[in-house]
């Protein structure tokens, strides 16, 4: 039997380093996540079991209710076009899209009629789930791996960034250095060394802040490669990114000298990040300061950034629900809804930790209630 914590693809990354070397923590971290046969968001695995974390999607229907409003205005904002593209990056099993959909047949006909939906995924096991999911949308919906080109609408993204592989850098003395995976014995073993490349000291430069002696911290390079295509892709409309995460000074300050890098397994988080590669999650918060300042510079516009319970309650006022909970406040379902807005806006839970923002191309005088001050 194998140590506690081996799997299948410990052995792949065992002899990847026997012959080539140690991997940067961004080779291991994307290998762990996105390898084609043993990563954790790749490997053929049931669609039903338990799972290591819960998503907004999944509370229930209001995420994707309130979404749907918000998006509405995103198109009234545009003219009210004849074709709205939303583009779900990331898009998972499609519980997201499921409920935005299932929404605007009920509540916005005539924004249904426009709406176009391609989700990007790049696990074959989840375009799998996702196109059951969307079962009967027929070619109102695609389920493609890669971002399309002129995009008119929204690119939409629900806790990608954070998913995306990052170096891990620390403070040495006067100088950097690089966080590396080696093997030991035929274990994983964390290592330190030179930085791989200039672009890791560059972007803590420009996007992030000085880190103090011992102090970790990751470095998403992935994130402005997905932010440039994204942009890219972009021809008019809006770029929403929803994460958990901070703006530069406090992901870089001293309450993080460890940095955030965290594992997920079995509704249980941990700094072992070497254990189970491939059957545990690996996230690192986001550094939104980054994706506005290098929006900035890839023509977008930044509208706001805000707590996500501040997004939401600003969609649940302004499309009704807030009423309709006042009205109905002992019906079944007033209780389901309620519970889930407490859940989606909770200060201790997923209303202070995930962060909105939304960023704009070609799109005057916006005015998007999930952005409203309450």
């Amino acid at each position: 039997m194998g140590s506690p914590g081996r799997t299948a693809l410990t052995d792949v990354l065992v002899d990847r380093i026997a012959r080539a070397g140690p991997l940067t923590f961004a080779a291991f971290m994307e290998a762990c996540l996105y390898h084609p046969e043993h990563g954790y968001y790749t490997r053929r695995v049931p669609a039903t079991g338990p799972r290591d974390y819960v998503t907004s999607p999944e509370v229930g229907p209001l995420f994707g209710r309130l979404l749907a409003w918000q998006l509405r205005e995103m198109w009234e904002l545009l003219g009210r076009p004849g074709r709205f593209d939303l583009v779900e990056c990331g898009a998972g099993r499609g519980a997201l899209a499921a409920g935005i959909l299932e929404a605007v047949h009920a509540k916005a006909p005539d924004f249904a009629a426009a709406l176009r939906v391609t989700l990007i995924e790049v696990s074959p096991r989840l375009r799998e789930q996702a196109q059951a999911a969307l079962e009967g949308q027929g070619e109102r919906v695609a389920i493609v791996e890669q971002l399309p080109a002129g995009v008119s609408g929204c690119l939409l993204s629900n806790e990608l960034v954070d998913a995306l592989p990052v170096h891990r850098l620390v403070r040495r003395g006067r100088g950097l250095r690089e966080s590396y995976v080696s093997a030991r014995g035929g274990e994983l073993a964390e290592v330190e060394s030179e930085p791989s490349s200039p672009a890791l000291a560059r972007y803590l430069e420009r996007y992030g802040a000085p880190l103090q002696e011992d102090q970790h911290a990751e470095i998403n390079l992935a994130a402005l490669d997905w932010l440039q295509q994204a942009a890219a892709a972009l021809e008019r409309g809006f770029l929403l990114t929803i994460d958990y995460g901070y703006r530069a000074r406090e992901l870089y300050g001293a309450a993080h000298q460890r940095g955030t890098l965290l594992a997920y397994r079995e509704h249980r988080t941990s700094e072992n990040w070497l254990s189970w590669p491939g059957e545990q999650d690996l996230t690192a918060q986001v550094n939104f300061t980054a994706l506005e300042e290098r929006g900035r510079e890839l023509g977008l516009t930044a509208l706001g950034y805000v707590p996500q319970a501040q997004f939401l309650l600003g969609l649940a006022r302004a499309s009704g629900v807030v009423e309709q909970l006042e009205k109905e406040a002992d019906t079944p379902e007033a209780r389901a809804t309620r519970n889930q807005l407490k859940q989606l806006i909770h200060p201790e839970g997923m209303g202070e930790a995930f962060k909105v923002l939304v960023q704009a191309k070609g799109v005057a005088g916006s005015r998007l209630s999930g952005l409203q001050p309450l």
